[in-house]
């Protein structure tokens, strides 16, 4: 497929990242019924749709209901993903979206020509868990497709591959994560093309590891890659409502799920790293493994995503210290560029760690104005996070505190169960991150 070619809007259940068909199948499996909400924050608020741009919106989220899994799709994820569950593949081939039922929007405070979105899903967790990604792609497409016009794709390629020749020739190990504030599919797509060009065309000690989406992996023939992501925790925790073993029940169902030595590497700062690694050090339960090991011992390594990176590489080097652990892997995926990955590249591999990188808007949202070339074009800073699961609210008190989410009395509550020490960070303005 040329890329004049790309569709518009969303047109594939795989032009998703990774990790929302490894939690579907795991919900599939141990939650099939549970009944979940999920809510739309606009952290860059003064950025506003314009009625022209939500009509656009309305008719492509309309549209989610036509996707189905096709053939070729089906067999790449077997070939690629040989975790996904035959069932969870025969049941993702039937599927299709229902966004007339589950989703609801809404265009308020109106001024002139623009608006406020709102948005807002409820459904059942294993159907509406596939919304988020394309909901968020798609808000960001409108908005620069009708808003922020001031822009074109020219030199899109070669921006991303001057990039992947500085991160590869510094040794850099980088997966493109870029979906969900991308401006657009053809910009993503332009991205991959030029990260996998820097990647391959020489042998650079640096690679591209993959790319979190899953069209696009499959379109460029590189891996796709992720895992979990804090959504998994948070409805365990508030389906359950068993906060304090949240964190080691969302790692046995993972476990059960998907068996040892694959999807390995473990999302920490749900309710903060501390409490997730109290979780980290117990013994598997023997129905789902050696229970002669820790899980930290059977994961190959953990995600960062919010708080001081460097304060992080030094709490976990001491975690695995104290377990008798070393060399594992430390993927940072929190807000980077290239300078960043160089620099906790050198800090981490120091404490013995093999780092790795997920990159997101930095890539795929990175342009100038062209009335004036030198002035950046700014991104928009959303998210749709679960807002509630089994009927109850659904939180996440992360590692910085402009990260945490959820219902305020539910946050406080949790923080005194679990013992948490809020944490705060200069460079974590979630309205400035880029």
């Amino acid at each position: 497929m040329s890329q004049e070619a790309l569709p518009e809007g969303v047109f594939s259940f795989l032009d998703t990242d990774l990790y929302k068909l490894t939690m579907q199948s795991a919900v599939l499996k141990f939650f099939p019924n549970a009944e979940v909400e999920y809510a739309f924050t606009n952290r860059t608020p003064q950025m506003r749709l314009s009625k022209e741009a939500f009509n656009w919106l309305q008719t492509q989220i309309s549209k989610l209901e036509n996707i189905r899994l096709s053939q070729d799709e089906r067999k790449f994820l077997e070939k690629h993903c040989s975790f996904l569950r035959p069932e969870y593949l025969d049941y993702l081939e039937k599927f299709k979206l229902k966004p007339a039922e589950q989703i609801k929007l809404s265009f308020e405070n109106l001024e002139g020509d623009y608006g406020d979105l709102g948005m807002s899903t409820k459904g059942l967790w294993v159907e509406t868990i596939l919304y988020e990604i394309p909901l968020l792609a798609l808000t960001s497409e409108a908005y620069f497709k009708f808003v922020d016009k001031d822009w074109n794709h020219e030199g899109q390629e070669e921006k991303a591959y001057q990039k992947g020749v500085q991160l590869f020739d510094a040794s850099c190990m980088v997966s493109e994560f870029g979906s969900r504030r991308r401006r657009d599919l053809r910009t993503q797509d332009l991205v991959i093309k030029g990260l996998v060009r820097s990647s391959t065309e020489k042998d650079r000690p640096g690679k591209l590891t993959g790319s979190s989406n899953v069209y696009l992996a499959m379109k460029h023939g590189i891996p796709p890659v992720g895992t979990v992501a804090h959504e998994w925790y948070m409805g365990i925790a508030s389906i359950t409502n068993d906060y304090e073993n949240a964190n080691e029940q969302g790692l046995d169902y993972w476990l059960k799920c998907f068996g040892e030595g694959v999807l390995g590497i473990a999302l920490t700062d749900t309710f903060g790293t501390p409490a997730f690694f109290k979780a980290f050090k117990k013994n598997i339960p023997s129905e789902a493994g050696d229970s002669s090991k820790t899980y930290a011992q059977v994961f190959a390594g953990i995600r960062q995503d919010s708080g001081d990176p460097k304060d992080y590489i030094k709490l976990a080097a001491d975690f695995y210290a104290s377990q008798g652990l070393s060399g594992k892997s430390l993927v940072f995926s929190d807000s980077l560029n290239t300078d960043l990955c160089i620099e906790y590249k050198g800090i981490a591999e120091k404490y013995g760690f093999k780092p790795s990188f997920g990159v997101g808007t930095f890539f795929t949202n990175d342009y100038t104005m062209l009335s004036k070339p030198g002035e950046k074009s700014k991104p928009l800073n959303i998210v749709i996070k679960i807002s509630k699961a089994g009927g109850r609210p659904a939180i996440k008190i992360s590692d910085d505190v402009g990260k945490n989410t959820g219902d305020k009395a539910t946050v406080s509550e949790v923080k005194q169960r679990l013992g948490y020490s809020e944490k705060s960070w200069a460079g974590g303005d979630e309205a400035h991150r880029w």
